[in-house]
């Protein structure tokens, strides 16, 4: 088989890394665990982000019964065990994100979101770092206030990092602007003058990612999250702010991609009809702008590798979400086996699916970058 990255996994950080990193004046407005009540609350400062019974065990999954999130797992934990893991399941190289930071943009106190993101950043550099050719470190960005966002970019990219998280959805109660606002033109530029990728993962940014209380919530809390990075993109492209920034790219994770075409389609079908009200006008057309600056994680999501015409084959790249049950570990080799099935496509575009597309986005060693010298 080709060289396979995984465009999405995650690692569990130590659990008083977010709390005992902070200065203690910091805590209570950053991640932190409250116990009470018989229930352990996960916090961002005064919001809920998570509620579990302490003495209830978590929930078993799957034919095998396994916890929940097998959080038990050392590759979850630590770089030995995740390599055991990777060469199992048959993944070379992959991008890694965090577990408890995923929360952080929901944290409202400038100071403590940057230093909630230094902490998780100089963590995340310290344990992967000696694995380059394995591991792409993916840092959390502040965004309370862009002149710490723009400085956390600067020092990243001297750290080497090539990819950083904005927040996947901005909640018109966040008090943040839009991604169409031009508010967001200093962020863009150093993300393009310093070579970081965007990232926007599923669920970030949302205050409640289980809103859905009713019949179907399971799967209707995951299955909305797509929509973020549909909304997010929309914005993006629309308002003018990928275009400003042509070498600035974006990625959507654990998102899907199929939808990434219908939204190229619909957004230059509507561009060209409505052209007497658009504002701002753009130097390409949206679906360009797309192909050019966009891409997008899946894990079982066939549509979008038919739809490649579209978005352009660079934009689709195949993620595990190691190690999560909705993802594809410890069966990735049997899923890469059939993922082109029935498809009618040449051997370097699976190579680049399955690989090639996110290790030279993210400026893996020994695969070119995309876009840059």
């Amino acid at each position: 088989m080709s060289f396979v990255f995984s465009a999405d996994g995650h690692i569990i950080e130590p659990s008083d890394l977010l709390t005992d990193g902070l200065p203690p004046s910091l805590r209570p407005y950053g991640v932190r665990a409250e116990i009470r009540d018989g229930f352990r609350y996960m916090m961002a400062g005064d919001k809920i982000t998570s509620k579990a019974a302490l003495h209830r065990p978590p929930p078993r999954m799957g034919k095998d019964g396994e916890e929940f999130g097998r959080g038990n797992l050392r590759g979850h934990r630590e770089v030995a065990g995740r390599l055991l893991d990777m060469e199992m399941d048959g993944v070379d190289a992959e991008i890694v994100f965090p577990s408890l930071a995923l929360t952080a943009f929901l944290i409202e106190n400038p100071e403590a979101e940057l230093a909630t993101a230094q902490v998780y950043n100089d963590w995340l550099n310290k344990t992967l770092s000696g694995h380059p050719d394995r591991f792409v470190r993916c840092g959390v960005l502040p965004v309370r206030d862009f002149g710490n966002t723009i400085a956390e970019i600067k020092r990243l990219a001297a750290l080497g990092f090539t990819a950083a998280m904005l927040p996947s959805l901005i909640e018109p109660s966040s008090g943040l602007p839009t991604y169409n606002s031009e508010a967001w033109d200093p962020v863009f530029a150093a993300g393009q003058a310093e070579g970081i990728v965007f990232v926007l993962h599923t669920g970030t940014g949302r205050e409640d990612v289980r809103s859905q209380k009713g019949p179907g919530g399971a799967v209707i809390n995951y299955t909305i999250q797509a929509c973020d990075g549909m909304h997010s993109i929309m914005h993006l492209v629309a308002g003018g702010v990928l275009d400003r920034f042509p070498d600035t790219r974006v990625c959507c994770i654990e998102s899907g991609a199929s939808w990434l075409a219908a939204l190229a389609e619909r957004m230059d079908e509507v561009y060209e009809a409505h052209d007497v009200f658009v504002r701002p006008k753009l130097s390409l057309t949206p679906r360009d702008i797309i192909a050019r600056q966009v891409a997008c994680s899946f894990q079982f999501d066939r549509a979008c590798i038919m739809a490649r015409s579209v978005t352009g084959t660079k934009a689709i790249m195949w993620g595990a979400d190691y190690p999560h049950h909705e993802g594809t570990f410890p069966r990735s080799r049997e899923v890469l086996a059939h993922l082109f099935d029935d498809i009618e496509i040449s051997e370097q575009d699976k190579a680049d699916i399955i690989g090639g597309n996110a290790a030279r986005l993210f400026r893996l060693p020994g695969f070119a970058p995309i876009g840059r010298p």
